[in-house]
């Protein structure tokens, strides 16, 4: 098979390859063959059509393009095969040649993975984060559990924050009152930033009984645009105010915090452990991150557009699948956000490319320092994951659609942990 690669600006080139003669004969042949099922031709059954009645009558130029769709894709895999390019794209293929006895010419215009000349990526310096756990951030953690523990009472005295004021409120913009903006008995946690900004912070002071205007501005952004931007008043009633009771930091509060605990010094310290244990994880975690990061801005490489577009196709789809772990879809989403998908594509642009820009780094790195992944290395990741899902050795790998995603997931790893053990880290 005869195939040339000649590379144009950018990362795009064009990719001449051919289907020798014999090859598209045998193509004719079996469209011919197929073709010929549907014809019905008097005199003779249903696709029962001579072969040489079929060339006379429409001409062998007729099975042309059933030919090409049948030896098109082999000969397009084939080509890249000899080629070693490594298309991003959906290729642009036209017939160059067409001529009876002569080989089949097709060029295609193709998008490959772009060049990565790498900048400094060994000896990076870094600052890892703080793994100490204060006495501050344990008396926080105890404080959360007061208040995820705590009671509500009704109180007489005004609103602070924290509290929880039941609330009439109906809402104008001017004169006139608008949808939505009423409400009877809701109940407004205060500093929760459930309300328009601004909304809760004055009803601070209120007491129960209490009438109150509340002026705010609507966002920009807002989701309704007929009143995005625009100021409006609500029209307030503090129907009762209760007040958090928060529990006492004794033994038995430990062990309603944790059943397991025999007491208040146990429960400080089993959160210290974990405390410290959870900062050493993101402690690395961020330390891996920005060695990437690094490597990644002193790299030069021209990204193409559709290796973006794909990215957010992949950041769009894992958006979702979230979503609806959450009971949600898209539509609902761009619905409740006053956001569309070209929105939400556009805002997750600069994401995609630094997704690509990294991906593209570490792949180059990899190649440049020989970091391969062998198959004991995927062999035990196999086994981490039977015993993690729970799940047979041919399960997995038919989750996986193969072992192709986890060899190159792997490779990444190992290139990250490269970086690391030749970076110099600064306490």
């Amino acid at each position: 098979m005869s195939t040339k690669w000649e590379k144009q600006e950018g990362n795009e080139g064009v990719l001449t390859f051919e289907v020798s003669a014999e090859e598209f004969k045998k193509a004719i042949d079996e469209a011919f063959k197929k073709v010929v099922k549907n014809i019905n031709e008097p005199g003779f059954r249903k696709g029962k059509m001579p072969r040489q009645m079929f060339n006379k009558k429409y001409g062998e130029e007729a099975l042309y393009q059933d030919a090409i769709d049948i030896v098109l894709p082999e000969a397009y895999t084939k080509a890249l095969d000899e080629s070693g390019i490594d298309p991003v794209d959906r290729p642009e293929i036209d017939i160059e040649s067409i001529e009876k006895g002569e080989p089949v010419v097709f060029t295609a215009k193709v998008t490959v993975k772009p060049e990565v000349k790498l900048g400094e990526y060994k000896g990076l310096e870094v600052t890892p984060l703080e793994e100490t756990v204060t006495e501050e951030e344990i008396n926080e953690q105890l404080s959360n559990h007061q208040a995820r523990l705590a009671e509500m009472s009704v109180k007489e005295d005004a609103i602070a924050e924290g509290d929880t004021a039941t609330i009439d409120f109906e809402g104008f913009v001017g004169e006139e009152a608008f949808e939505g903006g009423t409400g009877e008995d809701y109940d407004l946690e205060i500093g929760s930033n459930t309300f328009i900004p601004g909304f809760e912070e004055q009803l601070i002071g209120s007491k129960t009984g209490d009438s109150k205007d509340v002026v705010v501005t609507f966002p920009e952004e807002y989701h309704a645009a007929e009143l995005a931007g625009k100021e409006a008043t609500f029209k307030v009633t503090v129907k009762e105010v209760k007040g958090k009771v928060l529990p006492e930091l004794n033994d038995d509060f430990a062990k309603e915090v944790d059943e397991n605990v025999e007491g208040l010094d146990a429960l400080r310290t089993k959160l210290t452990e974990q405390t410290t244990e959870e900062k050493k994880q993101t402690a690395a975690q961020s330390l891996r991150d920005e060695l990437v990061e690094k490597a990644a801005a002193n790299a030069e490489v021209d990204i193409p557009q559709a290796m973006i577009d794909s990215e957010v196709d992949r950041m769009l789809q894992e958006f979702g699948q979230r979503l609806s772990q959450q009971g949600m879809n898209l539509d609902l989403y761009y619905q409740f956000s006053g956001q569309d998908e070209e929105a939400l594509r556009t805002q997750m642009k600069e994401d995609a490319e630094n997704r690509v820009r990294v991906s593209l780094t570490l792949e180059a790195i990899a190649a440049a320092e020989g970091i391969e992944v062998t198959e004991e290395d995927i062999n035990a990741e196999l086994e981490k994951m039977t015993e993690q899902f729970n799940m047979s050795l041919d399960q997995i790998k038919t989750a996986l659609g193969g072992t192709a995603i986890l060899e190159n997931d792997l490779r990444f790893q190992k290139t990250v942990e490269f970086l690391v053990d030749n970076a110099k880290v600064t306490k």
